[in-house]
């Protein structure tokens, strides 16, 4: 998902609307109406509006290590010049769910998901072949101790 440039002021309803689907992204939109004091109608339309603005996604969520994907692991990138265009070709690769453009010892950090130890030594020279990267530095995942979506309200 690319970051609008753009801040959306989000109103107590809206938020108590998304605090809703962040528990349940299925409950119906008259159960959503009844928790927040609106009705249907007015969830939906207001649902509507933070999906086309780019605020909520509403998708399922899988955990790779229950779906086959046994090794995940965070990747730290150094570039030597346009990094945009490095993170944009790193958000291409199938492994990569998630690329965050940073401040401090990485330029860029990712966070893949692979088969297996093989997989992601695959991965990792794919990205130290782009041209401008640098260097990398992995972090390979033990544990996914804590993962919420509950953050924005």
């Amino acid at each position: 998902m690319r970051q609008k440039n753009r801040s959306v002021h989000l109103d107590e309803a809206s938020k108590a609307i998304i605090e809703q689907l962040q528990g349940d992204g299925r409950k119906p939109y008259a159960a959503i109406g009844s928790a927040v004091g609106l009705s249907e109608a007015a969830v939906r339309q207001r649902v509507q509006k933070l999906i086309d603005s780019g605020v909520i996604q509403i998708v399922a969520v899988t955990d790779p290590l229950t779906v086959g994907s046994f090794r995940m692991a965070m990747v730290g990138v150094r570039v030597e010049g346009d990094i945009t265009a490095v993170a944009d070709q790193l958000g291409k690769y199938r492994e990569v769910d998630y690329v965050v453009v940073t401040a401090g010892n990485f330029d860029i950090l990712v966070e893949a998901i692979c088969d297996d130890d093989e997989h992601l030594l695959e991965l990792l020279q794919r990205i130290r072949a782009i041209p401008t990267v640098r260097s990398t530095e992995s972090f390979v995942y033990l544990k996914l101790q804590k993962q919420l979506y509950n953050w924005g309200t």
